[in-house]
Formats: structure tokens, C-alpha cells, sequence
């Protein structure tokens, strides 16, 4: 926790020793009257009560001191933080040795925004090169000069400590000689107190008695400004003054018993009195005299520069941390003249594409498409098999050999500076580029932003966003730290551990010490990358493997993990840093990229309330970043988001302000998540995090914020319960939450306005209220084993892994829309299918009927234009009035182009399977009139002779198409005409029984054609199974092979989905057309009172035509043929021709057609009683037609990666 009112906290004698004291001085002065003493000069005073409390900075040096390198770079880090001056020469108390602590300034950064150049920076400050003033006194003076300071840098602020602060005393004894330091950095505002990045130093203590302090600073400054008492010309102080005054670089001569204000004594030289005049004017005037000398040229002063002078020790000299310092310079050597956006590819390789490639084949591996699954997986296994090879055969770099070299290392201390130094020197050799990166890319947002505020879709605008695209992802190459270089050593022990060891490859590495290693690592306090954030992917081998050496190493300890959720720049970071005093990177935009993972011990204190021995606290990147705004990175961020609150016993949800509408629909995507991934048994809990809530009563006020959250939850856990068939009720049945306790408000970070603004006393205070709670409930937890948790990694992650539909949506709500939306869509499209395939019976008909030729695609569009046209509104008003429209709007011409595509396919392969039938017909005609020829001599010499039959077994396509077997079959049909010629039957009766004795196939074949069309759209909304989307019916398969329990079949529907899925739906159909309330057989006797009809119809027609016209009983078959092209398929080609030339009576005809059909319709409803009696050759039939409605949803459930939403 960060909390700079620590500084001001009095260190005294307990309170029961004073009040011991008292009393006995009490008792020693008898009845002596109290109130006299106040007054009596000559009053005893006893030693007890001249004792100061002890200075506060003396404690702070004390602590300094006795601090190793390590906790002095953090200390003064938090100092830099809470904006107090930094020690920049430090005596030594023993041997008064001066050393300069350079090592404590490497991490620590600066924000400005110069007025002049109109630039901002954000440097490192030991690299910054900034106008120094340093400010010393000569002798003891009245006035103070760390306080004229503070007024200087900041009124609000006490910057240095001085002695009007709280807890200051006189007895301080570790402070004099020591120098301190502390920046002015400008925000660009019109009201900064100075218009660039100043550095003012002060010197404690007499400078005459530290001149080797007083040496280094003057030399150093851009400015000096001296405090002095009255002085005699023979005081040794005048002469060091007297030097100043002759120096080139200005003075400022502060005169603490001179009554006058500001005097110029010439360029650059002032004085300013200081006795009796106001504080406010007293720093006004020191204010403006050094802005008069800052608009001349000055030297510069680099704080590096302090330690190339004699007489001081430099920390950094020490052995280790030179040596660790040496071998990260010679790493970062290697890098140079390097294009920074490419580093990563040519130093870390692995990482790269290889890694991302092998991410993407894995989720395929989970989520396959096609038929043969096994087949898939094989490949997909061994394609991510040859990506490790390429992996391992890569080899060490030459950096990356100096890295393994160097944490091998048993010396621990020269392995933690070498870490740091490396962390410090990539962040230095970075910096310039990646600032120019972000200006180019904040240049080129902007460009866009003002396009969109103009409307502009040209392709402008395009090229820009492209632009900004490209950008964004140079920026991503071009980040470089040591997470990137731990990251490349967990996949080199990937690909050394999955490839086998006997293949030679160029990894030298002996990996399997590598978890070891940076298990050690993170013990020291080092975070474990747990999600890649630019892969977005787990190296579950690697983690897992470092997990097993941190079990060996601590044993099988208890941990409470907890993990922290939330927008970008939320502070998720600098939270968790207050929190446990962590080191995880901070700044404002995106810090954090994926998921780390980092241990805090538990003390020895509160492991007797606790059940744990560790916190593991996961941090994560923030959510719904705008540079990376887009579908994908929904995704993205979903599956974190369900990952990362699974993982932890307790999730703090980060919000800023008090909406949290951007977090609950992320958590209602998170609610689903666990609902759907019922296999791994999760109890989360959560607790919610109000950030930069100004109003301290907000927590009372925004009880109807509460209430309304609650029921959002509560809502969306019912939604998403009830698509995934689910009892919860509400959104604490899934993730423990009580909105009464775990809801909190947090002040604002900063105590003004940054850059000079120090934390918020009471956001810190927030933090320590907020990790009691977090305890509170940890005590009744007892956490997870560090086994338990490297497994439920595991779980979680394959989970994650094997679900892909969720995560696409923005919420609970947005699913819910589009599964109505799927729906609606298979609708439309069998309203598509549907016609389609009745304009292809009919054009069928007439291609098998010889009366069509030529298919164009031009007629069948016209065929189906109507119905597209009709579906085309129904999806307009569908989109545009629907309540949900404004979620719907983002799925409208994705579906309106899925339509039109369909549309264009259907047209398309009716076209082909027409010509393809046409084509067939064209090389039978050959065939056909082979066989006419023969049936006319048949039909000549059947009115003289009789043939009898002779029965031979021959397959069915020998039987159709074998002349000498047709004409065989043809024998009877002929008999029965000779029969009849010899009962002197009329032509006419006997042609008439001819034309009907061809009718019953065709009539049969059309009903079952017709009535399989009918009966599909039926059983879409009488089925179950058929009736909603494709997760309604892999429910009832599911639930079939429950209640079944046959372990061949549950075998079959994982091996091979499409197969059992088209069983599953035949035997389905099967079961509707045969139960006992089928409507199948009243539409089977429906159709054929239909074609009947039309049969009549067209017997009718054709006597009506001939006779008006005196044609002949050609014409009249002609006719009668032409009306029946689009409702039956039959052939006139063998009756045509001298067979029926002798007819002219064209009644008797058609009352002979009439009379010869009647007993056929009636054998044919005769033969279909009840349903069990319809035959099951309508089942092959009907099958089509179902299957062409589920077609597109099979390829979906069997192929979950091609299902998209945007």
C-alpha cells in the first residue's frame, strides 16, 4: 500500500510508560499545585519530558540504510511515487563515505508536457537531461529552505520534509549532508508553476561543512540558489560565496535578515530579502528569478553524470550487480541496427508465427470440421507435430543462449540484477521508437475520428483505418521486455519436450531444468505469464511443468487465488501493486497483455486466521481495448474473462465510475460460459470495484444502482439458464456474489492532478479496507492445493477450448436474439428448398416426358423469383420490427447476403441436376426408339397371337435398360390388349385401357413426391427434434442416447456425427409416418384424389380440343400428355403412331380412360388402410426433403469453427 501520510506518523514511548511516568511525578510533588507549575520558571523539569519522538526521516534513512540494493530501488521508487524528494548523496553515518545511488533511480519515470515544443515525454529520469537548481544554506538561518521549496514545486504538497511538518524535531541526526531530489514536471497547462521538466536538489545541513557535496552541486546545477544568514567578510562561508558569485551560472542569494525584495545586482545575479515578509510573496519572487534565468541558456544536468566525480561510491559498482549489468549491456548489443518491429521474430522465433500457427491448429483440433473426425484430428496432429520440429530446429539464438546461461546461474544475487538490468536496458533501447509509434498511431486515430465525424465512407477512410491496422500491429511487434524473452523459454521447453529426443535438431538445450529454474523465479517474485495475450492461447505444457517444480520446491502448498477482471485502464494493475505491493507494469492505455500469475507468501501472523499459505494473485489485461476493437477481440476477451473467473476462488471486477454496463455483459458471457461447461465443476465468487468514485457517500446513494445491477444479473443468469437447460435462478447460483458486501467504491488514484499529483491518501485506504474483506472471506476458504490449481488449468482450459459459440456475443441477450434469429433463417430457407424442389419435380416430369430440352437459368429464377421476393420482405420486417431490432441490425446484411447466396447456389445445382437429367435422357433416346419400333410390331402381331411369360432374375438396371427384358415385361400388358381385341372390345376402350395401365407408377411415384414435400414442412413444427435450431436438436439426440444407454452408439455419434445424425433424423421420420395420429396417410390419399383429377382433367381437356379442331387420336394423346407434364412423369412415345389411328371416337376415349382409372385409384387407396400399411418407400423419399432443410445445420454442428456472428 502506498499511503505518503506514513512519513508523518510520530515514533514515541508508549503510552503506558508515559502515563507510569506521570503518575510517579505526581506523586513526588505531593500536593504541589499543578496550575502553578505551568507558570514557575524555575519548575523541575525531569528528563522524561525534554525526550523528542524520534525525526521522521531519520527513520526513513535508518531503513535506507540498513536496506540491501533491491529494497532501496523499491523504497525509492514509492517515494518517487508519492512525490518526495529522492536521496541523491548519502553519507555514510559510520565512514562518511558518499555514495550515490544511482541503482535506486533505473525504474523510475517521468511524465511532462514542455511548453515550448508543445511535446510530452514520458522518460526514464536518470536519462532525462533537465535544468538542475540547487538550493544550500551557508551557517543556521531562521527561515526554511525545504519549505520555500515546497512552494516552489508544489503548495499542497510537501515534497521535501521540513521542520513545520508533522512529527519534525530538533534532534535530527542522520539528515545533514545528505542531498535529496525531486522534478517539477509541467502538464501544459497555462497554470504550471515552471513551462519545462525542472530538477531541484537541496542540500541538508551547513554546505561549509559538506563541501564535497557542495562541489558536486555546484558543478552540476544549471542554477544555485543560497540561503544566508548576516556573514563578516572574514567568515569563511563568504569566500564560497564570493566563488559563486563569480561563476557564470546564476545565483539566487537568499538573505534571511534583509527586509528588501527582489534586487538584480546584474545578469543573472539577485538577492531576495527574506525578515518579515509574507511566504506567498517570498516564493513568488525566488519563483520569478528563476524563470528569468531558465529563459537564458543553461547548462543541462543528467543525473548519471553525478557519479563520473571523484570521491563518491556509485551502488552500481557493486560486483554483482556489475556483472549482471555486463551481460545484459552485451544481450542488448546484439539487438542493434535491428528494425525493432523485428526483433522478436529474429531473436525469439518460437514465439512468433510458429507458436500463433500451432494456437490456431490446437482450437481447430478441438473444433472439427467434416465427416471424418478422426481423420481431421490425425492431420491436425500431425501438422502441430511438424510446427514443433520447425520450433526446436530453429536453436538458441545467441541471445537467448546469454539468457539460459546467465539464470542458470547459481550466484542469486548477480541473477536478479542481471534480470533488472535487462528489464532496464530493453525498456531504454524501446523507448524512443515506441514513443514514436504511439505518436504516429495517435496522429493517424485522429485522422479517422474526424472521417467518421464527417461521415466519410470513401475509400479514404478505408485506407486510413488499413493504415491505423498496420499500425496497431507494428506497435504489438515492436513491444519488447522480459515477458517476451520468458515467454520464447517457455516454448523452447515446449518443443524440446513434445519433440522426440532421439531427432537432431538445433536446440542444444538441456530443457528439462528450465520449469526449475523459473519456478525459482517466481518464488523471488517474478509473475508466470498463464495466458499469452498475443496468441491468446495457454502454453498448458509449460505452465503446468513450472507448477510441478514450484510443488517440488514449496511442497504441495495451500493457495487462495485471486484474479482481477476489467475494462482497459480501469486500474486493475496499480490496484493489485497497493494491494500486495507488487510490481506488475502500470501506465495509462495497455500495460498488461494476457494473464500473470504471481505468488505473495502469507505471514506468519495470518496464517493462523487463514487456511492457506499462499495468495496467487492473476492479473489480466484489459478488456475491450479500443485498438484492438472488433469481433475477434470480443472473443478474445470473453474467453479470458470465463478463464480467469473460473480460475480464481474470488474475482475482483474492476469497474471505473459507477456503470458497470460493459462488465455485466462480459460476466453474462461468463454466466453462459460456466453453463455450458458443466464438466468442470467451478465456485467462483466475485466482488465488485468502483474506481475514481469521488462522492464518499456513494455506497449509500447508489442503492438503486444496486438493486438494478442485481436484477440485470439476476435476469441474464435466467436467459442463459433456460437456452442451456439449466436451474439456476440467479446470478449468485453460478458465481457467489451478495451485492450488500461485495460492492465497493474507491476514491480517486491521484490527490490533484498528475503529473505532480501524489496518491490519494484515501484510495490507499480503500485498498486496506478492501483486502480485509478480501481475507475476511479468504478465512473461510480453504483455497486450493498448487495440484489442484495446475489442473484446474488444465480442466478449464480444454473446456474453453472445446467451446467456441458463446464467446462471439456481446451478452446473454445477444445469444438468445440470434439463436431466434437461426430460426427465423431456417424458415426462410426451406421456404427456398421447398419451392425449389418442387419446380425441379415438375421440370423433371417434363424433361422425362420428352417436352423439355434446355434448362435456363434465367426461367428458374423467374420460377423462383416470387418466393424469393417474398422472403426478402419477411426478412425486412422481420429485422426492422422485431423488439430486439437494434441488436439484430449487426447480423442484417450478413443474413440478407447468406439469402442471396442461397438463392444463387439453389438456381445453380437445379440447373446442373436438370441438365445432368436431360442429358441422360438425350443418350436413352437411341434406346426409346428401339424399343417403340418393337412395341409397335408387339402390338400388331398381339391381336393374332398370345405369348406366354418367361421369368428371369436380373438386376433392376439390367431390367430397365436391357430392350429384349423391357419388351419381355411388355408381353402381358399386350396379352391383356389381345384379350380384349378378342372380346371385340372398340379401339378406343382398348387404347384407353393402354394409356391407364402406363399411370399407376407415375401416379404413385408423383404422390409420394408430393406428399414428402408436404409432410417435411409438417414435421418442422410437429417433430421436437426438428422444431428450433441446431442445439435443440443435438439435445434430443443427446437425450436419446441417455435414455438408450447404448455404449456402440454413443461411440458411433462421436466417431461419426453426420452418419448418426442422418439416422437419427430417419428414424424419426419413420416413426412419424407410421404412428397412429400420422397425417401421412390422409395427405397420400389426398394427392392421389389430386392426381385423379387432374388425370380427368386431362382426358377432358384433350377430347374437348380434338373435336373442336377434327385432329386425330394422336393429336389427342398429345394433348392429353402436355397437361400432365408438370404433375406426372409419363412417357406416350410406344402409343403413338399406327396403334391407335383407326379411334375417332374421342368420348368413348375419354369415358374409357375414366372407366380404366377408377379401379387403379381405388386399388391404391385400398392398399393404405391405416398408417402401418404405407409402405416405407416414401421414407427414402421424404428423406431428401428433410435432409435438404437440415443440410446447412448439420455442417454446423459438425463444423462449430465455421459458425460466426458478425
Amino acid at each position: 500500500m502506498t499511503d505518503y501520510r506514513a512519513r508523518y506518523i510520530p515514533i514515541k514511548e508508549k503510552p503506558s510508560e508515559v502515563f507510569k511516568t506521570q503518575r510517579t511525578m505526581m506523586l513526588d510533588t505531593g500536593k504541589t499545585n499543578a496550575f502553578e507549575k505551568i507558570f514557575k520558571r524555575c519548575a523541575p523539569v525531569n528528563e522524561q519530558s525534554r525526550r523528542q519522538p524520534i525525526h521522521p526521516m531519520d527513520i526513513q534513512m535508518i531503513v535506507y540504510l540498513y536496506a540491501d540494493n533491491f529494497l532501496r530501488q523499491l523504497m525509492v521508487t514509492k517515494l518517487s511515487q508519492c512525490q518526495y524528494a529522492l536521496p541523491l548523496l548519502v553519507p555514510s553515518p559510520f565512514t562518511q563515505e558518499i555514495e550515490f545511488p544511482l541503482w535506486t533511480f533505473r525504474q523510475i519515470k517521468k511524465s511532462w508536457k514542455s511548453h515550448k515544443r508543445n511535446v510530452s515525454k514520458n522518460q526514464t529520469i536518470h536519462q532525462a537531461e533537465t535544468p538542475m537548481i540547487a538550493f544550500f544554506r551557508f551557517s543556521e538561518v531562521s527561515a526554511s529552505k525545504s519549505e520555500l521549496m515546497n512552494s516552489l514545486i508544489n503548495e499542497r504538497h510537501y515534497t521535501f520534509f521540513h521542520r513545520h511538518c508533522c512529527g519534525s524535531s530538533k534532534s535530527r541526526l542522520l539528515m545533514d549532508g545528505v542531498v535529496e531530489i525531486a522534478w517539477y514536471c509541467p502538464s501544459g497547462d497555462k497554470n504550471d508553476k515552471f513551462p519545462d521538466c525542472v530538477a531541484f536538489c537541496n542540500l541538508h545541513g551547513d554546505a561549509q561543512a559538506n563541501e564535497t557535496q557542495l562541489k558536486i552541486l555546484t558543478e552540476e546545477s544549471s542554477i544555485n540558489v543560497v540561503l544566508l544568514p548576516n556573514l563578516d567578510k572574514s567568515d569563511k562561508s563568504m569566500a564560497m560565496v564570493e566563488k559563486l558569485y563569480s561563476s557564470r551560472k546564476p545565483l539566487i542569494c537568499l538573505l534571511t535578515e534583509d527586509e528588501s525584495g527582489v534586487s538584480r545586482l546584474q545578469e543573472g545575479k539577485y538577492t531576495i530579502g527574506l525578515k518579515q515578509r509574507n511566504k506567498s510573496d517570498i516564493s513568488e519572487d525566488v519563483r520569478r528569478a528563476i524563470k528569468a534565468c531558465l529563459s537564458k541558456p543553461l547548462s543541462v544536468f543528467k543525473l548519471v553524470n553525478i557519479g563520473k566525480h571523484t570521491g563518491i561510491k556509485v551502488d552500481e559498482n557493486d560486483d554483482d550487480c556489475r556483472r549482471g549489468k555486463d551481460t545484459a549491456e552485451w544481450m542488448v548489443k546484439l539487438l542493434e541496427g535491428k528494425e525493432l518491429s523485428k526483433i522478436k521474430e529474429t531473436f525469439l522465433p518460437c514465439q512468433g508465427k510458429l507458436w500463433h500457427d500451432w494456437c490456431l491448429k490446437n482450437k481447430e483440433l478441438y473444433r472439427p470440421q467434416g465427416d471424418n473426425i478422426e481423420m481431421h484430428n490425425s492431420k491436425k496432429q500431425t501438422e502441430m507435430h511438424k510446427i514443433r520440429e520447425q520450433q526446436k530446429a530453429s536453436g538458441l539464438s545467441n541471445f537467448m543462449k546469454l539468457f539460459t546461461d546467465k539464470i542458470y546461474s547459481r550466484n542469486v544475487d548477480e541473477k536478479m540484477y542481471f534480470l533488472k538490468w535487462l528489464g532496464i536496458l530493453l525498456d531504454e533501447y524501446t523507448e524512443e521508437d515506441l514513443s514514436m509509434l504511439h505518436h504516429k498511431y495517435d496522429e493517424k486515430w485522429s485522422k479517422v475520428l474526424d472521417l467518421k465525424k464527417k461521415h466519410d465512407k470513401s475509400e479514404h477512410l478505408t485506407a486510413e483505418q488499413s493504415q491505423l491496422e498496420m499500425l496497431s500491429e507494428k506497435l504489438n511487434a515492436a513491444t519488447f521486455g522480459l515477458e517476451h524473452i520468458l515467454r520464447e523459454i517457455g516454448q523452447i521447453y515446449e518443443s524440446g519436450v513434445s519433440v522426440k529426443k532421439n531427432k537432431r535438431s538445433g536446440c542444444e538445450l538441456d530443457v528439462s531444468s528450465l520449469p526449475q529454474t523459473v519456478a525459482e523465479l517466481m518464488i523471488s517474485g517474478y509473475p508466470l505469464e498463464l495466458m499469452d495475450g498475443d496468441a491468446a492461447h495457454v502454453p498448458l505444457i509449460w505452465v503446468q511443468a513450472v507448477l510441478d517444480e514450484l510443488i517440488k520446491i514449496l511442497g504441495d502448498q495451500s493457495v487462495f487465488v485471486l484474479s482481477v477482471l476489467g475494462i482497459q485502464s480501469t486500474g486493475k494493475s496499480t490496484m493489485l501493486n497497493a494491494m500486495f505491493g507488487l510490481q506488475f507494469a502500470v501506465s495509462a492505455g495497455r500495460c498488461t497483455r494476457g494473464a500473470f500469475m504471481q505468488l505473495v507468501k502469507v505471514s506468519e501472523e495470518l496464517r493462523k486466521q487463514l487456511k492457506f499459505d499462499y495468495i496467487l494473485v492473476v492479473d489480466t489485461e484489459g478488456l475491450r481495448a479500443l485498438e484492438l476493437a472488433g469481433r475477434s477481440t470480443r472473443n478474445h476477451d470473453n474467453e479470458m474473462a470465463t478463464f480467469v473467473v473460473g480460475l480464481g476462488n474470488m474475482t475482483l471486477i474492476n469497474i471505473f465510475g459507477e456503470n458497470p454496463a460493459e462488465m455485466q455483459d462480459i460476466l453474462q458471457i461468463v454466466v453462459q460460459a460456466f453453463l455450458r461447461m458443466k464438466k468442470v465443476r467451478l465456485n467462483p465468487s466475485c466482488m465488485f470495484v468502483h474506481q475514481n468514485v469521488g462522492d464518499i457517500t456513494a455506497g449509500e446513494k447508489n442503492m438503486v444502482g444496486k438493486r438494478h445491477l442485481q436484477e440485470k444479473l439476476d435476469e441474464m443468469t435466467q436467459l442463459a439458464a433456460k437456452e442451456e437447460v439449466c436451474d439456476a435462478e440467479c446470478f449468485s447460483d453460478v458465481i457467489k456474489f451478495d451485492i450488500k458486501t461485495d460492492v465497493r467504491y474507491f476514491a480517486q488514484l491521484w490527490e490533484g492532478s498528475p503529473p505532480m499529483a501524489p496518491p490519494n491518501p484515501c484510495y490507499s485506504e480503500n485498498v486496506q479496507e478492501l483486502k480485509s474483506t478480501i481475507l475476511s472471506h479468504a478465512s473461510k476458504s480453504k483455497g486450493v492445493t498448487l495440484a489442484q490449481f495446475r489442473d484446474r488449468i488444465g480442466d478449464l482450459w480444454n473446456a474453453l477450448l472445446n467451446e467456441n459459440f458463446v464467446f462471439s456475443f456481446k451478452n446473454t441477450l445477444e445469444i438468445v436474439t440470434y439463436r431466434k434469429l437461426e430460426e427465423e433463417y431456417a424458415k426462410w430457407t426451406w421456404s427456398l428448398r421447398s419451392t425449389m424442389l418442387e419446380i425441379e419435380d415438375k421440370l423433371r416430369n417434363r424433361i422425362n416426358n420428352r417436352q423439355l430440352h434446355k434448362i435456363e437459368s434465367r426461367e428458374l429464377e423467374e420460377e423462383m423469383g416470387k418466393t424469393f421476393e417474398k422472403v426478402k420482405i419477411f426478412m425486412k420486417h422481420y429485422f426492422e420490427e422485431n423488439k430486439e431490432k437494434e441488436i439484430l441490425i449487426q447480423w442484417k446484411l450478413k443474413f440478407q447476403e447468406k439469402i442471396k447466396h442461397l438463392y444463387g447456389e439453389l438456381v445453380r445445382d437445379a440447373k446442373t441436376k436438370l441438365e445432368n437429367i436431360i442429358y441422360q435422357k438425350e443418350a436413352l433416346t437411341k434406346l426409346d426408339g428401339e424399343k417403340t419400333l418393337r412395341e409397335r410390331r408387339l402390338l400388331e402381331k398381339s391381336k393374332e397371337l398370345a405369348f406366354s411369360l418367361k421369368h428371369k432374375a436380373l438386376d433392376e438396371n439390367e431390367e430397365a435398360n436391357d430392350p429384349v427384358i423391357y419388351l419381355e415385361k411388355k408381353k402381358p400388358e399386350y396379352y391383356s390388349v389381345f384379350q380384349r381385341f378378342c372380346k371385340g372390345a372398340t379401339s378406343a376402350a382398348v387404347f384407353g385401357a393402354l394409356i391407364c395401365s402406363e399411370l399407376k407408377n407415375p401416379i404413385l411415384q408423383s404422390v409420394y413426391n408430393k406428399t414428402a414435400n408436404d409432410l417435411a414442412g409438417e414435421m418442422r413444427t410437429n417433430i421436437p427434434a426438428f422444431n428450433g435450431n441446431r442445439s435443440n436438436l443435438e439435445k434430443h439426440i443427446l437425450k436419446t442416447l441417455a435414455e438408450e444407454e447404448d455404449f456402440h452408439k454413443f461411440m458411433e455419434y462421436i466417431n461419426y456425427a453426420r452418419d448418426h445424425f442422418e439416422d437419427f433424423i430417419q428414424r424419426e421420420v419413420k416413426a412419424y409416418i407410421t404412428e397412429g395420429d400420422s397425417s401421412a396417410l390422409a395427405k397420400i390419399k389426398g394427392n392421389i384424389r389430386h392426381k385423379e383429377q387432374c388425370i380427368i382433367s386431362a382426358a377432358e381437356t384433350a377430347t374437348v380440343e380434338v373435336l373442336s379442331k377434327g385432329a386425330d387420336a394422336n393429336m389427342w394423346l398429345e394433348i392429353f400428355s402436355d397437361c400432365l407434364k408438370d404433375e406426372l412423369e409419363y412417357s406416350k412415345e410406344h402409343l403413338t403412331g399406327n396403334c391407335c389411328q383407326d379411334i375417332t371416337d374421342f368420348e368413348l376415349l375419354e369415358e374409357a380412360v375414366k372407366k380404366e382409372l377408377r379401379p387403379i385409384t381405388e386399388e391404391l387407396n385400398r392398399d393404405l388402410q391405416k398408417p402401418s400399411d404405407i409402405k416405407m418407400e416414401i421414407v427414402p423419399s421424404v428423406m431428401p426433403y428433410v435432409l435438404t432443410q437440415w443440410r446447412t445445420i448439420l455442417e454446423i454442428i459438425l463444423s462449430p469453427s465455421i459458425v460466426t456472428v458478425g
